[in-house]
C-alpha cells in the first residue's frame, strides 16, 4: 500500500478524488435541500455535449465542456425564474437537448475516440496533471465564496423571507448554478457523466439523515464525500474494478448504514 502512494498516477488520482469529493458534497447540500437533485444529472449530460464538441473540434474536452455547461446552467436558471415551469421541467429540456447535441457531435467525428468512453464512465487513475490543476483552481474558487454560505443557507430555508430582506437571491442562484456546473465538469473525469449526479446527491442525503443543523449537514456531507472518495479509490485499485462506480457504491453503503441506524433508533 505504501508503494502505491509513491506512484505519481495514484497520487494525482488521490488528490483529485479528495478535491472532487469536497466540491461535490459541499454544493450537494444545497442541491438536496433545495430539491434540485435532478439538476446534477442535467448538468452532467450538458457536460457530455461539451465533451463531445471538444472531441469533434480536436480540442481538450474539459476546456470546451466548462463554458458549454455554464451556459446550460445559466439557461436552466433563467427559464426556471422567468416561466411557471417546474424545476425538473427546465432541467429536462436542456438535459435532452445537450444529450442530442452530444450524440450528433460524436456522429460527426469520423474517427473512433476512446476518450468518449472515459468521460461517460470516469477514469480517476487517468487524471492528468492539467486536470488536477483545473480541479485545484475550482476548489480555490469554492473556498473564495465561503462567505456566501450563510446567505445561500438563508435563501435555501426561506427564499421568500430572504427576498423580503433584500438579499440578492437571484444573483446568488445564478452564481451557484455556475459553480455547480463547473464542479460537475471537473468531476466528470473522476466518476463519469453517468454517475456524477449520485456524487452530488448521496453524501448530502446521508448527511441529512445524521445532522440536525444545516452547518452540521455540510460538515457531514463534506466528510462523507472525501472519505468515500479515498476508500473507493483504494478498493477499486485493489479489486481492479471501475473507480467511479466503486466510490458511488461506498457512498451508497454509508447511506444505507445511516438509514438503517436511524430507523432502529427511532423505534
Amino acid at each position: 500500500m505504501i508503494d502505491l502512494l509513491t506512484m505519481p498516477f495514484f497520487q494525482r488520482a488521490l488528490i483529485a478524488g479528495i478535491l472532487v469529493g469536497f466540491l461535490s458534497s459541499y454544493y450537494g447540500v444545497f442541491v438536496v435541500q433545495r430539491g434540485l437533485s435532478f439538476l446534477g444529472s442535467g448538468l452532467a449530460h450538458a457536460a457530455f455535449g461539451g465533451v463531445a464538441l471538444g472531441l469533434l473540434l480536436n480540442m481538450e474536452p474539459l476546456w470546451v465542456a466548462v463554458p458549454f455547461t455554464i451556459v446550460v446552467a445559466i439557461l436552466i436558471t433563467w427559464v426556471r425564474e422567468k416561466t411557471s415551469l417546474g424545476r425538473d421541467t427546465a432541467v429536462g429540456i436542456f438535459f435532452s437537448v445537450s444529450m442530442a447535441l452530444g450524440i450528433v457531435f460524436l456522429a460527426l467525428k469520423k474517427d473512433y475516440s476512446a476518450d468518449a468512453y472515459t468521460y461517460l464512465f470516469g477514469s480517476i487513475l487517468a487524471v492528468s496533471e492539467s486536470d488536477l490543476w483545473v480541479t485545484v483552481a475550482v476548489t480555490f474558487l469554492a473556498l473564495a465564496t465561503w462567505k456566501l454560505w450563510g446567505k445561500w443557507a438563508y435563501a435555501t430555508f426561506d427564499r421568500e423571507l430572504a427576498l423580503a430582506d433584500r438579499q440578492p437571491v437571484l444573483r446568488h442562484d445564478y452564481l451557484m448554478s455556475v459553480l455547480v456546473a463547473v464542479t460537475v465538469v471537473v468531476a466528470v473525469k473522476v466518476v463519469g457523466i453517468v454517475l456524477i449526479a449520485a456524487f452530488l446527491v448521496i453524501p448530502a442525503a446521508t448527511a441529512r439523515l445524521a445532522a440536525r443543523t444545516f452547518l452540521s449537514m455540510t460538515i457531514w456531507s463534506v466528510s462523507i464525500g472525501i472519505l468515500s472518495a479515498i476508500a473507493g479509490l483504494f478498493l477499486s485499485y485493489v479489486g481492479d474494478i471501475p473507480s467511479g462506480a466503486t466510490i458511488i457504491l461506498v457512498q451508497a453503503v454509508l447511506f444505507f448504514v445511516m438509514f438503517g441506524g436511524k430507523a432502529l433508533l427511532s423505534r
